[in-house]
């Protein structure tokens, strides 16, 4: 139950308290280390998959806790930026929307013995998500790069991609919503 992936699903969980903490001053020092830390917490996003399929330690409590990690950073995330007003709100309504709701099928799929792996269109939605909440994170200039406006970028694209994959989740399994 308790291996090194889970400990690093479990770190990303540990890291959204701290970086919420940074972003409440919002000044360059405590940008950066918030900044920092979402990085190395979304590097684990990647690790954790990567050693529990190459060492074979894969748990139930991972495949539960991974997606939810990766829920918890990057919606803390959008939720501080928006906070400052350094980017739109209603974006970050979709998309947390859309996490919500997504997980909600995800568990209908699952009751129903179906496969609940991410597709290429939710991998996507979450890079760009990721990529877009570094620079946000960032927001001040620094040698004379506009971190604001290239994290801008990131998330219309990733919020292209969150719309899309929400709903292409929803067209694949329509067949196992009873309505």
């Amino acid at each position: 139950m308790w291996n090194h992936p889970n400990f690093l699903t479990l770190f990303r969980i540990a890291a959204v308290p701290a970086i919420v903490a940074l972003m409440i001053f919002p000044n360059r020092a405590c940008a950066i280390l918030a900044a920092a830390l979402f990085s190395a917490a979304a590097i684990t996003d990647y690790l954790d998959g990567y050693l529990a399929r190459r060492r074979g330690l894969e748990t139930t409590l991972g495949k539960v806790m991974d997606p939810v990690a990766d829920k918890l950073l990057v919606s803390s995330a959008f939720i501080m930026l928006t906070s400052h007003d350094w980017i739109p709100a209603w974006m970050v309504c979709i998309i947390i929307g859309r996490e919500l709701a997504v997980t909600g099928l995800r568990n209908i799929i699952a009751g129903k013995g179906e496969d609940v792996s991410a597709s290429w269109l939710g991998k996507y939605k979450t890079g760009f998500q990721i990529a877009a909440a570094i620079p946000l994170l960032i927001h001040y200039p620094y040698f004379e790069i506009n971190f604001q406006a290239i994290g801008y970028v990131f998330l219309l694209t990733a919020l292209v991609f969150t719309i899309w994959s929400g709903v292409d989740y929803f067209i694949r399994f329509r067949r196992l919503l009873e309505i």
